[in-house]
C-alpha cells in the first residue's frame, strides 16, 4: 500500500474510533482491569518466547498476530489456531486498531519503531524487544511519543525485573565499594555470522516469506540466505551487532545502578578482516567479528565514569582480587564494577551481585532489600508490563528508562561505525588498486541534549539512519 494512501485511510479510522476503548463496544469484552488485548507483531523466534510469557500471565487474550514468515510463526499459529492473521502491520493497524489494548513487537531491530510509532500514537501500551530501535533518533522519538500519550510500555530485556539489577543497586548506594570510577561489561556474542563481506548471489525468495515486507524501511535489494533466520543481526541495516543484542541487557545493570544517563564520548577498536595478502576485506556492510568500545559518562553521585565494552571472545583485564580458580562470573558476559574501596560482580543472567575478593562477602553485611521485587522467574518482564497496563503501576524497562539505555548502546555502535569507516583514495599509479585509507583515531563527542556528534559530522548521518522511500517516519 503506498504511503499516502495509508496515511489517508488511517486517518479515518482513527477518527472513528481511537476515542472508543474497544471494551465499550461490547463483542464480549471483559472489563480493562481483568484482560489486556493485544496484537503481535513478530511471532516466531524471541517473539514465541515473549507470547508464551505474556500467555502465562492468564490476563492477555492476543487479538492478531503479525508475521512476515509463516516458517518463523508456525508454532505461535499451531498454539493459538484462532487469532487472525496477518502479514502485513498496516492490515492491523486499518482493520483491528479498535479492538486492540496494547502491541508487542519483535521483529528485526530495523522495523521496530516503524511498526510501533502509529500504534503508541493511538495511545496503545507497547512492549518492544531490545535494543528498543535500530538507530538513536527512533529511540529518542519513542521516548517522547510514549511520554506524551500516557502510555505503559516496557523493553524487552528481561534483566530490568530480575533482583539481581536491584541488589547491585542496593550494596552499591549502600556503599559497599565506595564510588565507582570503571565498569567494564562483556559478552560471548555474536554467535552468528559478523565481519563477513556483503553477499552478491541471489538465492530464491522461500514462498513462506514476504521479502519485500520483512525489508521494510531497509533499502531494497535480492534475498540471500545470508540474511535470515537470526543472521539479520549482523548487518548494519537489519539490525545492531553484538552490542546491541547484549548491551541492553549488560549495560542495564550499570546504567540503572549508577544513573548514567546520555555518554559524553565514545571510542571503538574493531577486529579487521583479511581476503589475501595485505588487501584488507570489505565489511562495512557488517558489523564487526568483535570489538572493544570506551564510552564515558558524567554522574552526579559518582562523576566521571569509564565503561568499557567486549565482545566476540574479548575479554576485559581480570581484576587482580581474583584468585586462582575463580572465574570471573557467567561464560555468557557480564559486569565488574571498579569502586574506590573494592570491586563487584554481577553476571549476565542471573544478575546475582558479589564482591571481590571473595572473603569480602563473609565481612559485608547486605542492607536490607528496599527496591520492590518483581515476582516470577519465568515471565516476570512480561507479567510486569501486563499489570502496569492494567493496574498502571510501574514497569521495569519503562521507555523514559531503556530509552535513554537504547541511545547509549546505539552510541557504541557510531563508534564502531567510525572507525570501521574508509575513505577511498585515487591509487597512485595507473593500474594500482583503490587506496583504502581510516581517518585515523575516531572519538566521538556526544551532545545527548543536542542528540549529535560534535566533532565528525558523517556520524550524524547514522545518528538518524535512513528508509526506503514511503517507509520514512513521521
Amino acid at each position: 500500500m503506498q504511503r499516502r494512501k495509508f496515511i489517508k485511510n488511517v486517518a479515518a479510522s482513527s477518527a472513528v474510533f481511537s476515542i472508543v476503548p474497544s471494551y465499550v463496544l461490547g463483542k464480549g469484552h471483559v472489563p480493562p482491569s481483568d484482560t489486556l488485548y493485544v496484537a503481535a507483531f513478530g511471532v516466531g523466534g524471541r517473539g514465541a518466547g515473549v507470547i508464551r510469557g505474556l500467555n502465562e500471565t492468564g490476563k492477555v487474550k492476543f487479538v492478531a498476530f503479525c508475521d512476515v514468515d509463516d516458517r518463523r510463526a508456525a508454532e505461535t499459529y499451531e498454539l493459538f489456531p484462532d487469532v487472525k492473521r496477518y502479514s502485513d502491520f498496516r492490515k492491523v493497524y486499518k482493520r483491528q486498531l479498535k479492538d486492540i489494548d496494547a502491541i508487542m513487537v519483535a521483529t528485526p531491530d530495523h522495523t521496530h519503531a516503524t511498526i510501533a510509532l502509529p500504534f503508541m500514537r493511538e495511545k496503545k501500551h507497547a512492549y518492544v524487544e531490545k535494543p528498543l530501535t535500530h538507530n538513536i533518533a527512533e529511540a529518542r522519538l519513542m521516548t517522547l511519543v510514549a511520554r506524551e500519550n500516557g502510555i505503559v510500555t516496557q523493553m524487552g530485556n528481561q534483566g530490568a525485573s530480575s533482583d539481581g539489577s536491584r541488589q547491585a543497586k542496593e550494596w552499591i548506594e549502600a556503599g559497599a565499594i565506595g564510588t565507582v570510577e570503571r565498569v567494564d561489561c562483556w559478552t560471548n556474542r555474536p554467535v552468528w555470522p559478523q565481519g563477513i563481506p556483503l553477499p552478491t548471489e541471489i538465492h530464491k525468495i522461500p514462498k513462506e516469506l514476504d521479502w519485500d515486507l520483512w525489508l521494510g524501511p531497509a533499502a531494497k535489494r535480492d534475498y540471500n540466505d545470508a540474511y535470515l533466520p537470526f543472521k539479520w543481526r549482523g548487518w548494519w541495516d537489519f539490525g545492531t551487532g553484538a552490542l546491541g543484542d547484549m548491551g541492553c541487557h549488560i549495560m542495564e545493570t550499570p546504567f540503572g545502578v549508577l544513573d548514567l544517563g546520555y555518554p559524553t564520548e565514545a571510542e571503538a577498536s574493531c577486529t579487521t578482516n583479511w581476503v589475501g595478502d595485505f588487501i584488507e576485506a570489505d565489511y562495512s556492510a557488517s558489523c564487526p567479528a568483535s570489538s572493544i568500545v570506551r564510552l564515558k559518562f558524567n554522574t552526579k553521585k559518582h562523576g566521571d565514569i569509564a565503561l568499557n565494552w567486549y565482545d566476540g571472545g574479548i575479554m576485559p583485564d581480570l581484576p587482580d582480587a581474583l584468585k586462582d580458580g575463580e572465574s570471573i562470573g557467567d561464560t555468557g558476559g557480564g559486569t565488574v564494577f571498579y569502586g574506590s574501596k573494592g570491586i563487584l560482580v554481577c553476571d549476565v543472567y542471573s544478575r546475582n551481585a558479589r564482591l571481590l575478593p571473595s572473603e569480602m562477602m563473609g565481612l559485608f553485611n547486605a542492607p536490607a532489600p528496599t527496591l520492590k521485587r518483581i515476582e516470577g522467574s519465568t515471565g516476570g518482564h512480561q507479567r510486569n508490563w501486563v499489570e502496569g497496563c492494567l493496574q498502571g503501576t510501574e514497569t521495569s524497562s519503562g521507555f523514559d528508562r531503556s530509552g535513554p539505555l537504547t541511545e547509549a548502546v546505539l552510541m557504541g555502535n557510531l563508534a564502531i561505525k567510525a572507525y570501521q569507516y574508509k575513505e577511498i583514495m585515487e591509487p597512485r599509479e595507473p593500474g594500482d588498486r583503490p587506496r583504502i585509507q581510516r581517518p585515523g583515531r575516531r572519538k566521538l563527542l556526544w551532545d545527548g541534549d543536542a542528540m549529535s556528534v560534535t566533532n565528525f559530522e558523517k556520524a550524524n548521518e547514522w545518528v538518524h539512519g535512513s528508509y526506503r522511500k514511503g517507509w520514512e517516519l513521521k
